[in-house]
């Protein structure tokens, strides 16, 4: 029996094509994928290129796959696009690496984004999102995408690399363009419906990623002249063992901090405030219990799974679910899945912020690509909720919200909201 999920669409009769970036456009999936737990948990999937795909959509599969690196490699990509070697070499930052490459550049870049990092962050963080929040607030009825969530993470950000928030403004379109390459909202080149072969050789096939290299190579170039405590002059510190980030390297890791330090943090913000909106007894709970604030934030971050999906290659022959899986085929991780997996999770379609556990895989979940900005995700929303339900009394929805189109990111791209001051 297929359970509902209150942003699951009429359209998703548990057959919805998961390769198509319009099918997500009215909703994610949710009743393809308990299907496919339940019937068919290690699919194939063809593609219109003459590829296609295993689906992993239960949770223990998920969580075993992503562990073992060495049987399901992310070193030939982690999305669904195919490239060829040298595109792959080109475009390659940390996550497209494993160990112990990996571990080496994680070494080097997870130094200003550790727990304790990014916790010295939160005073001004906190200030920030005060300012942003009350400029929103003024306004009584607006988007809250385009005044709130879309602003905050990369101005957060900007404070953590030591750049203006003009600049920070600037990652915000240049992050839209990058990682939500597939909507016609937020780029001219949208991969599956234009010619991108110039830029084949440049992160997310897009001519925007120029102009972030250009940007990256000039702000080192200031960092090593004159160092700082940001995250840019950590990165580019020598090490103990003297081998900092190579110049592509960082090119790289810079333009993935603009796309992913951006959009996912943003759409998490988002349908964080839209599922408690969408739940008024979870809103109200949290009002009355604000010590509920940690575990809301864990429920949201599962609720949302805003990376859907992470790609690895089969390095050998294997089965797996009673499937022959061969060396070099894609295998697909589908975290937006396993979080709605009741192997693991009781009643999954019951958005609670007191669950407990919840062992979401969000982050990912083990192995030595949990991600990076995990720490500071979490921070950035449970001061934005706290900061939002501090200053206003009433919250409510103001008109339809509109999905991105994207297969690879779930999430809102317009959010209007009428707010009552506190």
């Amino acid at each position: 029996m297929i359970e509902n999920h209150p942003w699951m669409p009429d359209s998703d009769d548990g057959f919805v094509d998961l390769t198509s970036h319009d099918a997500w456009v009215p909703g994610a999936p949710y009743a393809t994928f308990q299907r496919l737990r339940d019937e068919d948990p290690v699919s194939w999937w063809d593609e219109e290129d003459g590829s296609g795909f295993w689906s992993l959509t239960r949770y223990a599969d998920v969580i075993w796959a992503n562990h073992e690196w060495e049987t399901f490699t992310s070193s030939l990509g982690i999305r669904l696009e195919e490239m060829d070697a040298e595109e792959t070499e080109a475009r390659r930052t940390l996550m497209e690496n494993d160990p112990p490459h990996h571990t080496r550049l994680r070494r080097l870049l997870s130094r200003g984004f550790t727990r304790r990092s990014v916790e010295a962050y939160e005073d001004p963080i906190r200030e920030l999102t005060v300012g942003i929040i009350d400029d929103a607030l003024q306004l009584g009825e607006f988007d809250y995408v385009e005044e709130v969530s879309r602003v905050l993470p990369m101005r957060m950000l900007g404070r953590l690399l030591g750049v203006s928030d003009e600049d920070a403004a600037q990652f915000v379109v240049w992050g839209d363009q990058l990682l939500s390459n597939t909507d016609p909202e937020y780029t001219d080149h949208v991969v599956d419906q234009v010619d991108t072969d110039e830029w084949r050789l440049i992160p997310f096939r897009s001519p925007t990623g120029l102009e972030v290299f250009k940007y990256a190579e000039e702000v080192a170039a200031k960092r090593r002249a004159c160092p700082g405590e940001d995250v840019i002059s950590q990165l580019l510190a020598p090490t103990t063992s003297g081998e900092p980030a190579t110049d592509l390297e960082f090119k790289n890791f810079f333009t993935l901090l603009v796309a992913a330090g951006n959009d996912t943090t943003r759409y998490t913000l988002t349908g964080g405030l839209k599922a408690m909106l969408d739940h008024p007894d979870q809103m109200a709970l949290l009002r009355a219990d604000p010590t509920l604030m940690d575990s809301a934030v864990e429920e949201i971050l599962r609720w949302t799974t805003v990376t859907t999906h992470f790609r690895r290659t089969a390095t050998c022959d294997l089965e797996l679910g009673g499937r022959q899986i061969s060396k070099g085929d894609k295998v697909v991780l589908w975290w937006i899945s396993a979080d709605y997996d009741n192997r693991n999770f009781d009643d999954p379609y019951r958005f609670d912020i007191t669950r407990d556990p919840n062992d979401h895989v969000a982050f990912g979940r083990n192995g030595p690509h949990l991600c990076l900005g995990s720490w500071l995700a979490r921070m950035e929303i449970r001061i934005t909720m706290q900061e939002l339900l501090d200053r206003t009394s009433d919250i409510e929805i103001a008109g339809p919200a509109e999905r991105l189109r994207s297969n690879f990111i779930s999430g809102f791209k317009h959010l209007p909201v009428r707010c009552t001051p506190a």
